[in-house]
């Protein structure tokens, strides 16, 4: 229920966010003319107040509308963003060519204008290399400086161009609505810049010890600095699924990348991420010794079966993304969950069927099935092959009416995601069962 209230309230929120301007603009003075212009300008710093919001890793944000809506949601507001800013530089010069087209000129405009042209130069390379990162084959870290650059650009030249222009901040509704958004976002970038990393000490862990899983693949075992077996205050408290930002220094823009948190809810605070090593990043994990202190921000998204009701859950797993499948699965096998529950994991090789032997162990424990599937089998196996499809789902789930009271997971790469949702969707599953987590979206 705290869930859906916090996500009622955050959507409430973001409906509301642009049409309050639009409410502050009526009957506004005559020289604010034309009113469409400053209407979409208006509107448009909601917008990007509202972009900035969803990307800042609020936690009541991320566990209410999980990570995956947010990042479509970031998105779309973006699009729409530069669209409103278009529209509004178009009217803005289309009310008189001959004399407003000079307000575009960086060399000869007034600072105000000049600050309103580099702003929307400053959307339309961030809208470009979002659409297009991966066709320019924009490495993340270079892309992820370039976007954070970008989008201060474009939030310091719009605000200039408000305050220089200085025709919005002498109306009492429309000043109080700026300054309302300017000082929200200097206090949102303050806590997710400045105070998370101040009160890191609190948060911080220590390698504990790094376990192989396969020849690329390790799990990183942190236990948390300062625990106390009488207190749970230094753990991390999560509910499994969820995952976490982590970083190996206190400050440092590009220091922390996500990871989905493997190990259960456990009560002696450690914490467990199992990690592919393929990126410079993940390979540095994977040399880490122990006793090094490393720090996190989380827990964050809503992909996890605390947040669910139903008679059992389907499990569906590519590769690596059966990390919070393993959270799960560890944390209901020590609550003594005794639902049906039902895994199903793909790989090439046997390298990406992952804790082959902790599953034979929850199996005792759980009332659990486990399907391991082999796209390229080697000679000898004699599991399933083949991609996870509905022929194979048929073969562990009951009959239509009591397959629709399960919850499905689904985690792995986007195309994997993706095919199992069609498969899900051909068999008949509500899409309201249907939950997901791509482990290369955020």
């Amino acid at each position: 229920m705290k869930r859906v209230v916090v996500r009622a309230a955050w959507v409430t929120a973001f409906v509301a966010l642009p049409l309050v301007p639009l409410v502050l603009l009526v009957g506004v003075r005559a020289e604010l003319e034309p009113g469409v212009s400053v209407a979409l300008g208006l509107v448009a710093l909601s917008a990007l107040f509202g972009a900035i919001v969803v990307a800042s890793r609020l936690r009541s944000l991320t566990r209410g509308l999980g990570m995956e809506q947010l990042l479509v949601v970031h998105r779309y507001i973006g699009l729409v963003l530069l669209g409103l800013v278009l529209a509004h530089t178009a009217v803005v010069v289309l009310a008189n060519p001959a004399r407003n087209i000079k307000y575009l000129d960086l060399v000869h405009a007034s600072p105000g204008m000049r600050a309103a042209t580099i702003s929307t130069l400053a959307l339309i390379l961030l809208a470009l290399t979002a659409l297009l990162r991966r066709r320019l084959r924009l490495p993340y870290q270079v892309w992820r400086i370039a976007h954070l650059a970008l989008t201060a650009t474009a939030v310091g030249g719009a605000a200039l161009h408000v305050v220089l222009r200085n025709n919005l901040v002498n109306e009492d509704g429309a000043r109080t609505w700026f300054v309302s958004l300017i000082g929200a976002l200097v206090v949102i970038l303050l806590v997710r810049w400045c105070l998370r990393p101040l009160l890191a000490e609190r948060g911080g862990f220590r390698v504990r010890g790094i376990r192989p899983e396969s020849d690329d693949v390790s799990t990183l075992v942190l236990a948390p600095t300062g625990w106390r077996r009488s207190s749970r205050r230094d753990a991390l408290a999560f509910a499994p699924g969820q995952f976490a930002w982590l970083r190996l220094r206190r400050w440092g823009l590009l220091s922390d990348h996500p990871f989905t948190i493997a190990s259960g809810a456990r009560a002696d605070g450690t914490l467990e991420f199992t990690v592919r090593h393929i990126g410079d990043y993940t390979r540095t994990l994977g040399r880490l010794r122990p006793g090094t202190r490393v720090f996190l921000d989380g827990p964050h998204g809503s992909f996890s079966v605390d947040h669910m009701r139903s008679t059992g859950l389907v499990l569906l797993a590519g590769g690596v993304g059966i990390t919070p499948m393993m959270s799960m699965l560890r944390t209901l096998a020590d609550r003594g969950d005794r639902r049906p529950h039902r895994l199903l994991v793909s790989g090439r090789s046997p390298d990406d069927l992952l804790f082959a032997e902790e599953l034979e162990d929850l199996k005792a424990r759980l009332h659990l099935t486990v399907v391991p599937t082999l796209t390229q089998p080697y000679p000898g196996w004699t599991g399933s092959t083949g991609r996870i499809d509905a022929e194979m789902l048929s073969t562990v789930l009951p009959g239509s009416f009591r397959r629709n009271q399960l919850d499905y997971f689904l985690c792995g790469s986007g195309s994997f995601v993706n095919g199992m949702i069609t498969t899900l969707d051909d068999i008949g599953i509500p899409r309201q069962r249907i939950h997901t987590e791509q482990f290369d979206a955020v």
